[in-house]
């Protein structure tokens, strides 16, 4: 089994920061995927960043350059760092883990831009 917890999402002023982390917990190793995802009200969960076991990186097109993605794996953690926050980057966002079988997410944490 797998857990993971988010954290670091509150409410910002536009062209702000936050930084999410997510703790990993169970059967985790180093090699498999990471991501963070968002979804907003009434639109579905979008991919905005994920990493693999390698360290490769990718980005949903509208957060390059301002966000980035970081993992630790030596305390299984992933980073999300948000740069230059617009108001339409409200969302929930979500962590997953991605092994072979499945894949694994936790519960989100609220991002709120205010303009």
């Amino acid at each position: 089994q797998v857990q993971l917890v988010e954290s670091g999402g509150g409410l910002v002023q536009t062209g702000g920061s936050l930084r999410l982390s997510c703790a990993a917990s169970g059967n985790i190793r180093s090699i498999n995927a990471m991501g963070w995802y968002r979804q907003a009200p009434g639109k579905q969960r979008e991919l905005i960043a994920a990493v693999t076991g390698g360290g490769r990186t990718n980005y949903a097109d509208y957060v390059q350059g301002r966000f980035t993605i970081s993992r630790d794996n030596a305390k299984n953690r992933v980073y999300l760092q948000m740069n230059s926050l617009k108001p339409e980057d409200t969302a929930v966002y979500y962590c997953k883990y991605q092994d072979n079988f499945e894949d694994y997410w936790g519960q989100g944490t609220q991002v709120t831009v205010s303009s």
